[in-house]
């Protein structure tokens, strides 16, 4: 069973493996044995993270791009070329939320900053879809490669406020789908894509909205834990079981699929 499962020698790129969760999902990979290429467009903490991974005797290579730069992704896509000549695995991780894209209780939809909505949908849209265009030559040299995109509660039980980031995760969503049967039609039946819909983990960028500076719960963060049946926010290593499904040959006949990884979030009515 445990052959099912592995990841060994698997080479995995990921991209927006410096965040809270991508950093969790990325360790416990090369843990696991993966080649780990880690894509960032921040050298120094590409660069811890590698470190840390192979000062523990893990295998990890950085790349230094910005998922939005086509010509970057390009170069960085051969450098890959030169030194694996092959992907197994493209994760994309990168994603994220910015102030001018959410409608506060206080606001309305008039107060939108629109630009802020595109870079929204430019980071975690186009940041995910560019990466597949370019990366798709190298995940081709393994005839049963998988990719894995990251989705979210809010693009199918959209959430108040977070609107720009709903609208972009849902995109996700249809992208996965589109991209499953597209993979298997043009390139192959093995081929594989699919997204994880995390629920909701505490990070750094939603930390203020959910807690308060001595620990408990916002309004907001009560509203989510009480539409929870587990009762808690997510931590990073209850990721790990998906991922490692989705990255191995367990999921060998899965594709088009989102999984949530939610605590029952998206399965409870609220009564």
């Amino acid at each position: 069973m445990s052959e099912l499962f592995s990841v060994k020698d698997t080479i995995i790129l990921i991209s927006g493996a410096t965040g809270v969760l991508g950093n969790q999902i990325t360790q416990h990979l090369a843990a696991e044995g993966a080649q780990v290429i880690i894509l960032g467009r921040n050298p120094n903490k590409v660069k811890d993270l590698v470190s840390s991974i192979t000062n523990k005797g893990g295998k990890a290579s950085a790349l230094i791009a910005d998922v939005t730069n086509k010509d970057a992704l390009e170069s960085a896509a051969q450098q890959v070329e030169r030194e694996f000549g092959r992907i197994d695995v493209l994760i994309n991780a990168a994603g994220g939320n910015m102030p001018g894209a959410i409608v506060t209780p206080d606001q309305k939809i008039t107060d939108l900053e629109i630009e802020e909505v595109k870079k929204v949908m430019e980071l975690n849209y186009l940041g995910t879809l560019l990466p597949i265009q370019v990366f798709t030559p190298l995940l081709l040299q393994n005839p049963a490669a998988s990719i894995i995109n990251i989705s979210s509660m809010a693009a199918s039980r959209p959430l108040t406020r977070v609107m720009g980031y709903a609208s972009a995760k849902a995109a996700i969503d249809n992208l996965t789908k589109w991209l499953s049967v597209e993979f298997c039609q043009k390139y192959g039946k093995q081929y594989r894509v699919n997204a994880i819909a995390p629920g909701f983990f505490l990070t750094e960028q939603n930390r203020a909205l959910l807690t308060e500076d001595d620990g408990s719960l916002t309004a907001r963060g009560n509203q989510i834990i009480s539409h929870t049946p587990m009762d808690r926010f997510g931590d990073p290593e209850d990721l790990f079981g998906a991922v490692t499904f989705l990255c191995s040959n367990a999921s060998k006949f899965v594709t088009g699929t989102i999984i949530p990884v939610d605590g029952g979030f998206s399965a409870y009515g609220g009564v």
